[in-house]
């Protein structure tokens, strides 16, 4: 993980690391014992068995290599650096399509070749020792979830099966804490755009404890529906832990669903996040003041955060840009900058920002955020950016939520 930080920061991080834990680290995320003393070790055994020429003691052998594999969640088998895709299956071609592929099925290296005179298939790579990757398998065509591997991730065009690399950590804080209260959320709020000329959805998060709160902190939520699933973005389950725990102030969220209302099918991020000055002053001049009217919020810029991912964070940063009056936080995940929004964030003439950006670095948004972050240290902004070694995925996003929150909202 590569993490760059103003100074100004350096004393709130260090408070924030003092703060306790309240949440227990989940029994899967543990690695198992390998049988193994090196990958190579592990390469020699799987050729050896799968080149017994006597086709039953080979079949049981294999047999009983898989039922271990499996038992140790080590399908695909991860050791050090090294991974080996692992399949399973009468097939005529076998390859893994993910993350680090650019999700393009026909690359040659994570095409699979047949081990020995068995239906294993198997495809060797090597990833940071931290990585986290999403991926699915491609059998003669057909993409699949890796049948023997347990972990899922849910992506916003349904499941995927995820590669956790040894030195990965389960992020604890997108887990509910034992005993902890919860804050509330609302059903569907409708509101009549005049700004966009239609209609929209969003949901009102309070915390627990709201009825002795005052002067809330609110975060706006773009694609709120998908940062509101605990399968997805899990923000909810965040917050409520932090809050509960002391870690953060008291804070609300508006969740904004990009979706039309009674026709999820039509998703609207497309217009809506892309530099549109329409959807920023709807925001602006037509949910904020309502918000601010009917919550106990502080009513603020320095107070308000918009946070988005991908075209979400291109909007953010855009949001900075045309709103300034009403955002001095912004988040932002993976963003899909353009070069419109990079040249008019870079010619705003004042720069009251707090700005925390996140990235992978396996086929993400590396090179449009590193574009921003030279507009951020050239303009002396305070802001935070964060490197991982993932792609572009909830699962890369949801690790990042709970010290993004913390940086900008700390007790």
């Amino acid at each position: 993980m590569k993490f760059t930080i103003s100074n100004t920061c350096m004393g709130l991080l260090f408070v924030a690391a003092l703060l306790p834990a309240i949440l227990v680290q989940p029994v899967f995320s543990q690695q198992p014992v390998y049988p193994y003393k090196s990958f190579h070790d592990f390469r020699s055994a799987l050729d050896r068995i799968t080149n017994i020429s006597d086709n039953a003691d080979r079949n049981k052998q294999v047999d009983e290599l898989w039922n271990k594999l499996k038992s140790d969640n080590q399908i695909p088998f991860r050791l050090g650096d090294s991974v080996a895709f692992l399949y399973w299956g009468d097939a005529k071609k076998v390859s893994w399509s993910g993350d680090f592929s650019g999700w393009n099925p026909d690359q040659p290296e994570y095409t699979g070749i047949r081990s020995g005179q068995s239906d294993i298939w198997i495809a060797t790579q090597k990833f940071p020792p931290d990585a986290r990757l999403d991926y699915k398998i491609v059998v003669d065509g057909n993409w699949i979830l890796d049948p023997d591997n347990p972990s899922r991730q849910m992506s916003g065009m349904g499941p995927n099966s995820e590669l956790h690399m040894p030195g990965w950590k389960f992020p604890d804080d997108t887990e509910l804490g034992k005993d902890v209260i919860r804050g509330s959320l609302s059903d569907n709020i409708l509101i009549k755009s005049e700004k966009l000329g239609y209609s929209i959805n969003y949901k009102i998060y309070t915390p627990y404890n709201y009825v002795k709160c005052e002067n809330l902190p609110v975060v706006y939520v773009t694609d709120g529906h998908e940062y509101a699933d605990d399968e997805k973005g899990a923000l909810l389950t965040i917050l409520d832990n932090l809050i509960y725990a002391g870690e953060i102030k008291p804070v609300m969220a508006v969740f904004i669903d990009p979706r039309e209302p009674g026709n999820d099918k039509n998703n609207r991020r497309m217009q809506e996040y892309v530099c549109n000055q329409k959807f920023a002053d709807f925001v602006g001049d037509e949910l904020i003041p309502l918000i601010d009217h009917s919550y106990k919020t502080h009513a603020c810029p320095d107070d308000r955060m918009i946070l988005g991912t991908s075209l979400g964070g291109m909007n953010s940063a855009w949001f900075g840009a045309v709103r300034l009056k009403d955002f001095h936080l912004l988040g932002i995940n993976s963003p899909a900058f353009n070069p419109q929004v990079l040249a008019k964030f870079g010619s705003v003439d004042w720069f009251p920002f707090r700005v925390y950006m996140t990235t992978g670095v396996i086929h993400d948004t590396q090179k449009q955020a590193l574009e921003m972050k030279e507009i951020l240290e050239k303009n002396k902004v305070d802001f935070v950016y964060k490197e991982v070694n993932e792609g572009h995925s909830w699962g890369n996003w949801r690790a990042l939520l709970a010290d993004m929150l913390r940086w900008f909202f700390p007790m």
